[in-house]
């Protein structure tokens, strides 16, 4: 059984008193298929206490009123923590739409005492979303192109002194990172080649020395986009062939209804921000950063 992930105990969430569909952004919205707003409010409260009572912590933002896309708040910023002080890399959206959201995330993290900086802003330098981010093994490991650039890569191997491992994402319904790979423990992880490129794929799957290799129809269901806290699983989803194999390897599956927030493009990853990775202990910190491209 591998170590469990000592990250994902403490997670920033977006209030969804605004939450939905204005735009279409990724291929899941549909301004005709709005999300009940009461129901949406039910399920998000119950993804809370759902995470509480897995023994980790939440810490709640208020919902800019235009910005519907806020409630993914994995996408706000990058939290990686070093020895001297608690950091974010503030994302920059590849969509205009969704750039005013770190206009009321960056003076929260600030306030809660975290040193702020920024890859791209105001249309300088390049586009980055944080849900193309998690710390696994040696590395980030970051998915570009949909959103993320590569060039942004760069910028967060650099700025954090830490190892990039890029994977190209090219399948249009996984945009994001978090839509396809998920850590489970130090040697695990859910992984669907059918995001990346032929080359990324095998780099991905070589990266984990214990893969649960999702087919595409298993990731479309958002099962990836998934938390663990500690052995626990949860999940919007778990196909069966997915689920024997994590409780095979000791994992408990909680399903927790977020099917509202599946009309914008996201589940409970996406939702959901880790704030408790710190460099030293779940990524290795190297001076002046590297990048690994297959």
């Amino acid at each position: 059984m591998g170590q469990q992930l000592q990250w994902g105990r403490r997670y920033l969430m977006v209030q969804p008193d605004h939450f939905r569909v204005d735009y279409a952004i990724n291929p899941f919205m549909d301004l005709a298929d709005q999300p009940d707003p009461v129901r949406a409010r039910e399920q998000w409260l119950g993804l809370v206490e759902a995470i509480r009572s897995s023994g980790a912590e939440v810490e709640v933002l208020a919902q800019r009123p235009d910005a519907p896309d806020m409630v993914y708040a994995m996408n706000l910023g990058l939290v990686v923590n070093q020895p001297e002080g608690e950091r974010v890399v503030m994302s920059h959206m590849r969509y205009p739409e969704r750039r005013m959201e770190t206009g009321s995330a960056q003076p929260w993290f600030a306030e809660h005492g975290f040193a702020t900086s920024y890859v791209g802003r105001d249309g300088v330098g390049a586009h980055f979303e944080a849900g193309d981010v998690f710390a696994f093994g040696d590395a980030l490991v970051a998915g570009y192109g949909p959103r993320t650039e590569e060039l942004g890569l760069k910028h967060l191997a650099t700025e954090l002194d830490v190892r990039v491992r890029g994977l190209r994402i090219t399948h249009p319904g996984m945009y994001h990172l978090d839509l396809a790979f998920c850590p489970l423990d130090e040697t695990r992880a859910m992984v669907c080649p059918a995001a990346f490129d032929d080359a990324s794929a095998a780099a991905a799957l070589a990266m984990v020395p214990e893969p649960l290799v999702l087919t595409e129809e298993e990731a479309l269901t958002f099962c990836a986009n998934s938390i663990v806290v500690g052995r626990t699983v949860l999940m919007p989803a778990c196909p069966d062939r997915v689920r024997a194999q994590l409780e095979e390897w000791g994992f408990e599956i909680v399903l927790v209804d977020v099917g509202e927030f599946h009309k914008g493009g996201g589940s409970i990853r996406c939702m959901t921000n880790p704030v408790d990775v710190l460099s030293g202990r779940d990524l290795p910190a190297v001076l002046g950063g590297e990048v690994v491209i297959p």
